[in-house]
């Protein structure tokens, strides 16, 4: 019931979002746009837009596309959209990194493609979800797991521009000091490194190990 309502909330903005393109948005519903964050305006008024500037072969494909999407189960969509989330995060460095794997990988033998599709499938369900971090987070996940498990959504951004901009030994530090810092000491420990400068972070790893 809430899903349903939540989805019909976004649908009539993004139609109101649209009529008040054409400039026929009735005076309830440009209250209501006027009062939404000034990012969602911003998103919800770029999709009108695009909406209507397509043919209507082309909203009517977008259409039948939106309806697949709605059939498939919750849980595909969910792991879709994190996919999709976590590739929007990535830089373009990592993003080309990630489709030249793809590339080596589709041009693998199909017994080598399954055997490597295995050993991934065999992994932690956290440690597979931990790749969605890129190249470069994605291989020091498993020592850095221990800080990152619990992250609440308002500190994601701050937290893995940190961790992007560390270098390789500083995250393997970092991830010896997530061990060695008890559970209910972590998220201040979270809140410690994304207030250190990145020319201070070297430093403050070596005092923080010491102890």
């Amino acid at each position: 019931m809430r899903r349903n309502a939540s989805r019909l909330r976004w649908m009539l903005l993004s139609l109101a979002m649209i009529a008040a393109v054409a400039g026929s948005t009735p005076p309830e519903l440009a209250d209501l746009l006027e009062r939404l964050p000034p990012a969602t305006k911003a998103t919800l008024r770029s999709n009108a837009q695009r909406w209507d500037a397509w043919s209507p072969a082309e909203q009517k494909l977008f259409c039948e596309r939106a309806a697949q999407w709605d059939a498939l189960p919750r849980a595909e969509r969910d792991e879709r959209r994190e996919r999709w989330l976590a590739w929007q995060a990535l830089s373009p460095g990592e993003r080309a990194q990630a489709q030249s794997a793809a590339v080596q990988y589709a041009s693998m033998p199909p017994d080598l493609q399954g055997a490597w599709r295995a050993q991934f499938d065999a992994m932690d369900r956290s440690e597979r979800r931990g790749w969605l971090l890129g190249p470069s987070l994605g291989a020091d996940y498993a020592v850095l797991q221990p800080l990152l498990a619990q992250v609440p959504e308002a500190e994601h951004a701050a937290m893995l521009r940190t961790l992007r901009s560390m270098t390789p030994q500083q995250r393997r530090d970092l991830g010896v000091l997530a061990q060695r810092t008890p559970p209910d000491a972590r998220a201040a420990l979270r809140r410690e490194l994304v207030s250190v400068s990145a020319q201070e972070r070297g430093d403050w790893l070596w005092r923080r190990l010491q102890h």
